[in-house]
């Protein structure tokens, strides 16, 4: 049985069972995926970079980006009208609350080169 997620002319399919790295097997084709993509690394980023993070804190980031978008899906049914489970939501947004509770709700700034070698690196790109 697979799972069908739309998001507006793209539909994505995805595992009834949770495997590990589940984000690098979406296809990146798609709006959701790039989006999902997009946001896992700017958390991962805010924790100081996925190289960094144990199995346990990439696994919580995986788990916080579906529960960001279920949320997202069910703001947008509210908006439009549609029928919202208040309760559902309110439980959703507590179990995402203790998600960033555990990894840390403060951004861990990366390591950067000075400025004369980070200008010798862009200008080497050009």
């Amino acid at each position: 049985m697979k799972y069908t997620i739309k998001t507006g002319k793209n539909a994505q399919t995805i595992p009834v069972d949770f495997h590990n790295g589940w984000l690098d097997s979406l296809d990146y084709r798609t709006a959701m995926a790039k989006k999902m993509r997009g946001r896992f690394v700017a958390l991962t980023n805010d924790l100081g970079g996925v190289d960094r993070l144990s199995y346990a804190q990439r696994s919580l980031c995986e788990r916080s980006l579906w529960l960001e978008y279920w949320l997202a899906s069910q703001e947008r049914s509210l908006a439009a009208g549609s029928e919202f489970d208040a309760e559902k939501w309110t439980q959703a947004c507590n179990a995402s609350q203790g998600i960033f509770t555990k990894l840390g709700l403060k951004h861990v700034p990366r390591d950067v080169p000075d400025l004369s070698q980070w200008l010798r690196e862009r200008e080497q790109a050009v």
